[in-house]
């Protein structure tokens, strides 16, 4: 299971939203851990080929040893099995998704886009 690594771009001159993507993310990869505290606004997005019965989810953890499915505001995981977009409830202090069930033809890309929050 690879471990893909992020890239990350600051989106405003003020650095105040960035987006994070991990590409090339195939059935049993993880994303590499984004700390991501700082940021009250999340959104995810999974694009791509999800291959037969693939799923994308995305976890989140305190200590980036115990990894557990984050939530939308409806209470629901934030588990893809198609392409979409969605926000995250939680704020764990690291994010990271998580593709698993696809077949040889998965390869999906997850972009998150966060916001700090405003800061007179």
């Amino acid at each position: 299971m690879p471990t893909r690594q992020a890239t990350l771009a600051d989106i405003t001159p003020s650095g105040k939203a960035r987006l994070v993507t991990w590409t090339g993310m195939n059935n049993g990869d993880d994303g590499a851990p984004v700390d991501w505290v700082d940021f009250a606004d999340r959104c995810f997005q999974v694009s791509g080929t999800f291959g037969s019965g693939g799923s994308c989810t995305v976890q989140g953890s305190n200590d980036a040893t115990n990894w557990a499915p984050l939530t939308d505001p409806q209470g629901n995981a934030l588990t893809f099995t198609s392409q979409k977009i969605e926000q995250a409830t939680e704020l764990p202090r690291y994010v990271r998704p998580l593709v698993t069930a696809g077949d040889g033809t998965t390869a999906l890309t997850i972009t998150l886009c966060m916001r700090k929050a405003y800061q007179s």
